[in-house]
C-alpha cells in the first residue's frame, strides 16, 4: 500500500524543495481566490459577461510574450533572484487590488491592467521556479516532485475559488484580495530561504536571439518536442470545458450548479490521482507513459460525450483529470531531464506558452465544432483525433518511444 500512495521522498530528502512546495501550495490558494474575485468584481461593476471574458484576454498576451522572454531571463539571471523579484511584483499587485477595493476606485480598466501585469510577472516567475527544481533533488525523484507540484496546483484550483466565494460573501472583495497577500508571503519566504541558483553554461543577454536558441534546441531534441506535440493534441482536440454550459442542460438537465460541478470534477480527479501516485516514480519509459495517460484522458472525454447521468459524467471527467495529472508530471520530468540546465529556463517559457495557449485554442475548436454539429460529435470526434495523433506520434518518434529520464537519451 505504501508503494501505491503518494511518493513524498522529495519532501523528506530536500528541505529546500519542501519549503518551495509548501510556499507554492499556500500561495496557490490565494492566487486562485484572486482569480475568481477579479471576475466577480468585474461582473459586479459591468454586469457584462463580455467584460468578464476580457479578463482572460488581458492575461493571455503578456503570458505568451513574457513566458518566452522570462524563460530567456532564467537562463541569464540567478533563478532565485529572478523568482524573488517577480514574486515581489505579484505580492505588490495583490496589495493594489486590496487598495482599489477598500478605497472604492471601481475602475474596470485598473483591474484589467493589474491582471495583465500579474500575468507578465507570473510568466517570468514560473519558468524560474520550475528550472530551480532539478537543482534541488535527485534526478530519479523528478516524477514524484512534479506529481507533488500538480497536487499543489489542483488543490488551489479546486479550493481557491470556493474559499474566495465564501470570503467575498462574508467580508467583500478586499478581504479576498487580502488573503492572497497573506498567503503569498509564504512563497516569498520559501524563495528567500533558497540558496543562490545561478544558471550554468555560457551567459548571454536575454533577448530574441536567446529565445530562438531555445526553439533551435527544441527542434534538435525529438523526445522533448514530442511532449509539446502530445500536449497540444490533448488540449486543442480533447479539451471539453467550453462545452460544459451547453452539456449541463442538454445532457443532464441541470443549470449553473451543474456547470460548477463539471468544472471542478477534473481537478478533484487529479487530487485523488495524486493520493495514489506512488507508482509514478517507478515508470522508466516516460514517452510511452505520456501517450498512455493522454489516451486515457481523451477516451474519458469521449465517453463523457455519451454520458447522460450526471454522476457518470462527473466520474469520467474526474478520470480525465487524474490522467492529465499523470501526463503533466511526466511531461515536466522529460523537460527537466532532457534539457541542459543552460536551456531549462527558455524551454520552461515555451512550456508556459503551450500550456496557456493550447486550452484557449481548444475552447475555440470545441465550441466551433459543436456549433456546426452537436456537443456529442465534438467530444467524440476530438477525442478520436487526439488518440490517433498520439499513436502516430509514438510510432513515428523513436526517441520519444524509448525515452528514459534516468538515461537522459535525447536521440
Amino acid at each position: 500500500m505504501a508503494r501505491l500512495l503518494t511518493d513524498i521522498r522529495p519532501l523528506k530528502e530536500s528541505a529546500d524543495f519542501r519549503r518551495l512546495w509548501i510556499g507554492s501550495t499556500v500561495s496557490q490558494l490565494g492566487q486562485q481566490m484572486t482569480a475568481v474575485t477579479v471576475s466577480i468584481q468585474v461582473y459586479a461593476l459591468t454586469h457584462s459577461t463580455f467584460s468578464v471574458g476580457l479578463v482572460g484576454l488581458s492575461a493571455l498576451v503578456p503570458l505568451v510574450v513574457f513566458g518566452l522572454y522570462g524563460g530567456a531571463m532564467a537562463d541569464v539571471i540567478d533563478r532565485r533572484t529572478l523568482a524573488l523579484a517577480s514574486s515581489g511584483g505579484l505580492w505588490l499587485l495583490s496589495m493594489v487590488l486590496v487598495a482599489q477595493s477598500e478605497l472604492h476606485w471601481n475602475q474596470v480598466w485598473l483591474l484589467y491592467t493589474v491582471v495583465a501585469v500579474q500575468s507578465a510577472c507570473f510568466a517570468v516567475n514560473n519558468p524560474a521556479r520550475s528550472a530551480i527544481i532539478p537543482r534541488l533533488i535527485r534526478p530519479e525523484l523528478l516524477p514524484a516532485a512534479n506529481t507533488l507540484s500538480q497536487a499543489a496546483f489542483n488543490l488551489g484550483f479546486t479550493a481557491g475559488p470556493l474559499l474566495g466565494a465564501v470570503v467575498i460573501a462574508w467580508q467583500g472583495f478586499g478581504a479576498a484580495y487580502l488573503v492572497d497577500v497573506i498567503t503569498f508571503t509564504a512563497a516569498l519566504y520559501a524563495l528567500f530561504r533558497l540558496p543562490p541558483v545561478p544558471p550554468t553554461g555560457l551567459v548571454r543577454r536575454a533577448g530574441l536571439r536567446s529565445v530562438l536558441e531555445g526553439f533551435t534546441f527544441l527542434r534538435s531534441a525529438p523526445a522533448l518536442l514530442a511532449t509539446f506535440v502530445a500536449d497540444i493534441l490533448a488540449m486543442v482536440f480533447a479539451q471539453p470545458r467550453a462545452l460544459f454550459p451547453a452539456v449541463a442542460g442538454a445532457f443532464f438537465a441541470g443549470g449553473v450548479k451543474t456547470v460548477g460541478l463539471l468544472q471542478a470534477a477534473p481537478a478533484i480527479g487529479a487530487l485523488i490521482g495524486v493520493l495514489f501516485s506512488g507508482w509514478v516514480s517507478r515508470v522508466r519509459r516516460q514517452g510511452v507513459a505520456i501517450v498512455a495517460a493522454i489516451t486515457v484522458y481523451a477516451a474519458a472525454v469521449g465517453l463523457f460525450g455519451l454520458s447522460r447521468t450526471i454522476w457518470l459524467g462527473v466520474a469520467l471527467l474526474a478520470l480525465s483529470g487524474a490522467a492529465d495529472m499523470v501526463s503533466s508530471a511526466y511531461r515536466n520530468t522529460v523537460l527537466q531531464s532532457a534539457a541542459p540546465d543552460a536551456m531549462r529556463g527558455r524551454l520552461q517559457g515555451v512550456f508556459i506558452v503551450v500550456v496557456a495557449g493550447g486550452p484557449r485554442l481548444g475552447d475555440f475548436v470545441a465550441g466551433t465544432t459543436a456549433s456546426l454539429s452537436t456537443p456529442t460529435i465534438a467530444l467524440l470526434g476530438g477525442a478520436g483525433v487526439c488518440i490517433v495523433g498520439l499513436l502516430i506520434l509514438l510510432a513515428w518518434n523513436k526517441p520519444f518511444r524509448r525515452y528514459d529520464s534516468q538515461v537522459r537519451a535525447l536521440r
